[in-house]
Parts: structure tokens; C-alpha cells; sequence
């Protein structure tokens, strides 16, 4: 039962994450964004790293100890982190252009794709709850896209530039739900502080080659601004708990990732919230509906595992 505890605090750290990044992206770059806020990442989990080189015998008593990774480990930890980006681009990139409450929705089908990917590679198999609580919360989702009109006519009537931000938001998804189902493999392989560590600073190095060449195309982007600072940090902050939960409650052995991964987007709730309370999105009748479609059946799966 920790493990899906662990789930639901990495699913409020995650709607509070995706509130961040609308906050920051609002007059910012996606590039400068994204690199500035995996550089805070990573300046925070050096911190640990550190210690547990320094005086390892006083970490390995923490929570916080940092052990070392084979060659093997680093590899796909490398490989980890070009997942990982290349979802985070796409989703970036598509948030910034579309209203958070209908991202969240769409991000929020990922977990389809995961149980899919988690019958079919892992044998995981679902007990009733389960299911009940997987096809509510995905059901609901999906009901909400096929009535809405914003979708209905996105690649219709709206301009091409228009229709790429869907794309990017597709890709995000799928690449995403890969990346799940490779947390699960890697976490039974490696210590959950190591990979997220260790994967956080190769992001790091990635994203300010990134940047530097982005930037020597398009000498005329704006850079990153002081007053995206605080948001930007607040994306750090939330998104290195959510990670750091997430990846130990798929340590557990008796853990699924299909289970995990639909909790943790239930965290699209808090998103969903903030639309319509603060920003005044649009059918604020259907997305409450919706809400409470994901809420039953995240209390299903807490009631099934």
C-alpha cells in the first residue's frame, strides 16, 4: 500500500508542476524555460550527490544517499534522459500554445497507452477495482474530447501552426507512456536516487547544448527573463519530489506501472482547478464533469490496491 501512497503525493506534486510551467511559459521561451528550470533540478540534487561523496557514512543513514552507477547504469540513464526531453519539448511546447484545460486532459490519457504497454511487456494483469478505476478515469477523458468543441475543430478550422501544437502534444504522450514503461524496467535495475540524480544532470548538459544552438538560430528569440524565476524554481522544486516519489514507489516489487502511471496523471485535477477558477477557461460545466470522473476513479484504484 506505500507504493500507491507514494503515487498519489507524486500526483499533487505534479498538478502543482504543470500550474508552474503555464505560470512560466506565459512570456516565455520554451527552450529557455525548460533548460533554466533543469538547471535549478539539478543544482538541488547536487546537493545530495555531493554529501554522499563527501561523507558518505553520514548519508547512508538518510534517505538521500546518492550510490554510485556501473557504466551499464549511466548508459541508460543517458538513454533515460533523451526520453525524458524529448516528451518534455513537445509537451513545452504544446502548453504553451493551448489552454492548460485542455493539455491536462490529453496528458492525462498516457496511462491508456502505459496499461497497454504493461499487458502486453510486463504481464501486469488488473484486479476489478482496478479496471473500474483505469476505464472511469480514462473514460471520462475521453467523453470530455469527443464533446468538446475546441477539439472537434482544432485541425479543422484553425490554422496549420495551429494543428503542430496538437502534434506536439501527440508525441508528448506517446513518448511519454514509453518513458513509463522504461521507469519500471530501470528502477528494478538501479537505486531510485541514483537514476534520478544521475539523469537530471545529463538533462542538464543536453539542454544547454540545446539552448546555445537554438540561440545561434535565432539570434532574435527573447531570453530568459528574472521574473520567470520564481515559477520556473517552482517547477524544479515540484518536479524533483514528484520524480523522487514516483520513482521509489516503483522500487516497490509488488508496485504497477499501470496502476502508478494513471494515479500520477489524476494530478491533472489541480490543473483542470486552476483553469477554470483563475484563468476562466471555457465549458466549465464538462471539465468539472470530467474531474469528477478522474477523482472516482483514482478512489477505485486506491480501493483496489
Amino acid at each position: 500500500m506505500t507504493w500507491v501512497i507514494l503515487a498519489f503525493l507524486s500526483a499533487l506534486c505534479l498538478g502543482f508542476y504543470d500550474i508552474s510551467k503555464k505560470v512560466a511559459l506565459r512570456d516565455g521561451s520554451v527552450v529557455d524555460v525548460l533548460t533554466a528550470s533543469v538547471l535549478i533540478s539539478s543544482c538541488i540534487l547536487l546537493v545530495p550527490l555531493l554529501l554522499s561523496r563527501l561523507a558518505p557514512s553520514m548519508m547512508t543513514e538518510t534517505a538521500f544517499f546518492v550510490p554510485t552507477l556501473d557504466l551499464r547504469g549511466h548508459l541508460l540513464t543517458v538513454l533515460k534522459s533523451v526520453i525524458v526531453l524529448s516528451s518534455w519539448l513537445c509537451a513545452y511546447l504544446a502548453l504553451k500554445h493551448l489552454p492548460i484545460s485542455i493539455v491536462s486532459p490529453w496528458q492525462a490519457t498516457r496511462p491508456m497507452w502505459t496499461l497497454i504497454g504493461a499487458m502486453l511487456i510486463f504481464g501486469e494483469r488488473l484486479n476489478p477495482w482496478q479496471w473500474i478505476g483505469v476505464l472511469l478515469a480514462i473514460g471520462s477523458i475521453f467523453l470530455f474530447q469527443l464533446s468538446s468543441s475546441d477539439f472537434r475543430l482544432s485541425t479543422l478550422s484553425r490554422p496549420r501552426l495551429r494543428s503542430n501544437y496538437y502534434l506536439a502534444l501527440a508525441l508528448a504522450i506517446i513518448i511519454g507512456a514509453g518513458s513509463g514503461l522504461y521507469d519500471k524496467y530501470i528502477m528494478r535495475l538501479y537505486d531510485h536516487n541514483a537514476v534520478q540524480v544521475y539523469y537530471t544532470l545529463y538533462q542538464a548538459v543536453m539542454m544547454i547544448i540545446f539552448c546555445y544552438i537554438h540561440h545561434r538560430r535565432h539570434p532574435s528569440s527573447p531570453g530568459f527573463h528574472i521574473t520567470r524565476l520564481l515559477p520556473v524554481a517552482l517547477i524544479s522544486v515540484f518536479l524533483v519530489i514528484s520524480d523522487n516519489v514516483y520513482m521509489l514507489a516503483l522500487q516497490d516489487p509488488d508496485s504497477m506501472i499501470a496502476v502508478v502511471s494513471t494515479i500520477r496523471r489524476g494530478g491533472t485535477v489541480i490543473g483542470f482547478a486552476y483553469g477554470l477558477i483563475f484563468l476562466k477557461e471555457k465549458d466549465p460545466y464538462k471539465k468539472v464533469l470530467c474531474m469528477l470522473g478522474i477523482l472516482a476513479g483514482l478512489i477505485c484504484l486506491a480501493l483496489g490496491s
